[in-house]
């Protein structure tokens, strides 16, 4: 990564972790933005991972989360990892776990860095891992009375 300058703003922040969740309870985009607030991060990117109405082709009516009870420190895994790859100033995710209904979030994650660049990629990583390596499973309700569940997120 090439730097500008030497200040201490265009590095990773000592300890930008700020938050890691799995919740019962309705998730908050305000809650995570405000854990990335960071004044020496020029970009903050942020995903909101909503629950839609319809998978593969078929009206899905509501779904559930369940978690592995390893789900959280799989999380700080993945977030340490993207912070070791970019210069992150802040980072915060927190995922949903039990009945959702169409339109709840249900996975909230954004990074801070020095620049716009780093955060949409580092955001990107950050939420396309947790996807892929959290032991989280969704079991989805369709509308014509089918179920399936779909494993990691």
């Amino acid at each position: 990564m090439e730097q500008t300058n030497g200040h201490p703003g265009e590095q990773a922040a000592p300890d930008p972790i700020k938050l890691l969740a799995i919740r019962e309870t309705a998730l908050s985009v305000d809650e995570v933005f405000r854990a990335v607030g960071d004044e020496a991060a020029g970009g903050t990117a942020l995903f909101v991972g909503t629950v839609r109405n319809h998978d593969g082709g078929a009206g899905v009516d509501a779904l559930g989360y369940s978690c592995h009870p390893s789900a959280e420190s799989e999380m700080r895994r993945i977030a340490e990892k993207v912070v070791a790859e970019y210069p992150v100033r802040a980072l915060a995710a927190v995922h949903r776990v039990g009945d959702l209904a169409v339109g709840d979030l249900a996975v909230v994650v954004a990074v801070s860095c020095p620049h716009r660049g780093e955060a949409f990629e580092a955001c990107r990583k950050l939420i396309d891992d947790l996807k892929h390596e959290v032991p989280i499973w969704k079991h989805q309700k369709f509308s014509d009375g089918t179920e399936e569940w779909v494993g990691a997120c």
